[in-house]
C-alpha cells in the first residue's frame, strides 16, 4: 500500500519512458553512443 498519492503516481507505469526510445533519441542527438546492452538481474527497494 502506498503511503501517499504522490507515491502511487510515481509508481504508475505511465510515469516511465521506454528506455529503448530514450537511448535511441540520445544517440541520434549525438549526446551518447551505445556500447552495451544491460539486463537487470534484480530490484532492491528500500
Amino acid at each position: 500500500r502506498a503511503a501517499s498519492r504522490a507515491g502511487i503516481v510515481e509508481e504508475a507505469p505511465g510515469a516511465y519512458k521506454n528506455v529503448e526510445d530514450v537511448v535511441r533519441v540520445a544517440e541520434g542527438a549525438g549526446l551518447t553512443r551505445i556500447v552495451a546492452r544491460l539486463v537487470p538481474l534484480g530490484v532492491v527497494k528500500g
